[in-house]
């Protein structure tokens, strides 16, 4: 028997609450790992492989392609063989990607190495989402969502400050074989975590239908533009932080510490959101977020500096801990007997837009532009958050 003193996923009566969350913690940490290490190595990349940086973004774009399309597959799939096998199953194959990806002789092949890898690691945070919807209740459902979000914040943190301190001392290739290592200890780690009991709502039957639920609710595509556009502006315009800084004459090393604050700040946040869960409204937590994420992008759009992009990526980190915990809180609950669908469509276009804005941004990124870069995705923000607020208001509505 667990003590109460251990953890909160106690208090809402979930056996063994406290290590079935650490498990999921850890699964989300090592997969956001590999996901954010990326930024501070397009720099490195292109010099080391002798192309442009526009070039070397589409190591980025790649991945963040292939992991949003396979979100829907492996929701799917989840629902078929269980969450936690399609995560042991994917980090197989993750491990080999990222084999790949650290001996990687070309740029072409190093896209290829990444693209398998993302598409693998896109298992892991949405079955860990979508494991905490089936087995915490509703009402208190968000403080463990914050706390898988937070480890995922902590990963963003490691990766952006170890990947470019890695870089710097032996080179960028290891910081591929370290992800494609920490993922095979996952592997034998997850034979601890049990398979969780299904939702009692009746899952609707054949393969396509819980799709079809999802996309015939009008609530879900709500949820699915906003997901899309907060990838442009959150994810998407947060992995040129780092070369903003390199523009300036920082070294990867310096340059993944500052955009780390990304993660450290997300961290701390959540930390705050899971004491104000129920004692303020979503609206008020998602309003509360697009404050932040409106003043992160702010201060680099008025001057490109060291100063600026801290205090960015410190923003983006408040926008993740209340904005987006709102908004991945609200996808667990819009469609309950769908939810895997309803996870996985949200995580697609969440990276969907994230591989959108990484490309849409490469050739200003390339020319330097960089202020006119986060000046646009300052004038994209606001309205973001006017309608999320407004959105997210509305359907609670429904509720009183």
């Amino acid at each position: 028997m667990i003590s109460p003193t251990e953890g909160r996923p106690d208090d809402a009566g979930v056996p063994d609450g406290v290590r079935r969350l650490r498990l999921l913690q850890l699964a989300s940490l090592v997969s956001t790992c590999d996901r954010f290490a990326i930024a501070p190595l397009l720099v490195p990349i292109a010099a080391d492989l002798g192309v442009p940086l526009a070039t070397a973004a589409a190591v980025a774009g790649g991945y963040f392609l292939a992991y949003g399309l396979m979100q829907v597959v492996w929701g799917v799939v989840s629902d078929r063989l269980g969450r936690v096998r399609v995560m042991r199953l994917a980090l197989v194959g993750a491990v080999l990607g990222g084999c790949a990806s650290a001996l990687a002789p070309t740029v072409a092949v190093l896209v290829v190495g990444r693209v398998v890898t993302g598409a693998c690691f896109a298992a892991l945070i949405p079955a860990s989402l979508v494991y905490v919807g089936d087995t915490w209740p509703e009402r208190v459902r968000q403080r463990p969502l914050s706390d898988v979000l937070a480890a995922s914040a902590l990963g963003t943190a490691v990766a952006t400050a170890g990947a470019g301190l890695l870089a710097d001392l032996v080179g960028w290739r290891w910081v591929f074989a370290v992800t494609a290592l920490a993922g095979a200890g996952m592997v034998a780690a997850l034979r601890w975590l049990p398979e969780p009991g299904r939702t009692s709502d009746a899952a609707p039957a054949g393969l396509l239908a819980p799709l079809r639920v999802v996309l015939g609710t009008g609530w879900a595509w709500v949820i699915l533009v906003l997901a899309f556009v907060e990838g442009i502006v959150v994810l998407a315009v947060l992995t040129y932080l780092a070369p903003a800084m390199q523009s300036l004459g920082s070294t990867a090393a310096v340059a993944g510490l500052v955009s780390g604050a990304f993660g450290v700040a997300a961290l701390l946040f959540s930390r705050l959101v899971r004491r104000l869960v129920g004692r303020i409204r979503p609206a008020g937590l998602a309003a509360i977020g697009g404050g932040f994420l409106i003043a992160a992008w702010a201060a680099p759009s008025v001057a490109v500096h060291p100063v600026t992009v801290l205090a960015a990526g410190a923003g983006l980190g408040g926008a993740w801990a209340f904005l987006h915990s709102t908004l991945q809180a609200w996808a667990t609950q819009v469609t309950p007997q769908a939810r895997a669908t309803a996870v996985a469509l949200f995580a697609t276009v969440l990276f969907l837009g994230s591989s959108a804005g990484t490309a849409l941004a490469a050739p200003l990124a390339d020319a330097g532009g960089f202020r006119t870069l986060f000046a646009a995705a300052l004038a994209v923000s606001v309205p973001l958050v006017a309608a999320a607020v407004w959105a997210r208001r509305r359907y609670g509505a429904q509720d009183v």
